[in-house]
């Protein structure tokens, strides 16, 4: 159910024209923040999904901790969402499409696993992949034409 608006989140990307990934952060049982990358648009390297869910969800709720709260995206995050996703105190991190190129939760790291880090989410991959992979190819397809 939550990775269906993270989905229409990636929606939201695509048809701006950006790599479609999508995020909503569920804070007891309710969406309290939601993001699409909008680096291209924003002209701003940091508005991947999982930033901009952050900065609206520590918006509604006045506080940057963000303690009991899971996170829906629809991509692997990379490591500087996973920096954004730690300092934030996201409990859990649930995402759709692995990344092989700059995944960092199971792909090219697993950076849950550091004992270096403060706070480690819980990480569940793999939820609606399929769906999640079929947005991405269908936009690198598009740019290969």
């Amino acid at each position: 159910m939550w990775m269906n608006e993270a989905l229409l989140e990636a929606q939201e990307s695509y048809e701006i024209n950006e790599v479609p990934v999508g995020a909503i952060i569920v804070f007891n049982n309710e969406i309290i923040g939601r993001g699409h990358n909008q680096s291209i648009s924003k002209k701003d390297a940091t508005s991947h999904a999982e930033i901009e869910a952050i900065r609206n969800a520590s918006k509604k709720i006045k506080n940057y901790r963000l303690t009991g709260a899971d996170l829906y995206v629809t991509l692997e995050p990379c490591a500087m969402c996973y920096g954004a996703i730690v300092h934030s105190r996201i409990s859990t991190v649930f995402f759709g499409a692995s990344d092989q190129k700059s995944g960092v939760c199971v792909s090219c790291d697993n950076l849950s696993e550091k004992t270096y880090f403060n706070h480690r989410p819980k990480i569940v991959g793999n939820i609606m992949k399929e769906e999640c992979s079929t947005l991405l190819k269908k936009f690198f397809i598009s740019k290969r034409l």
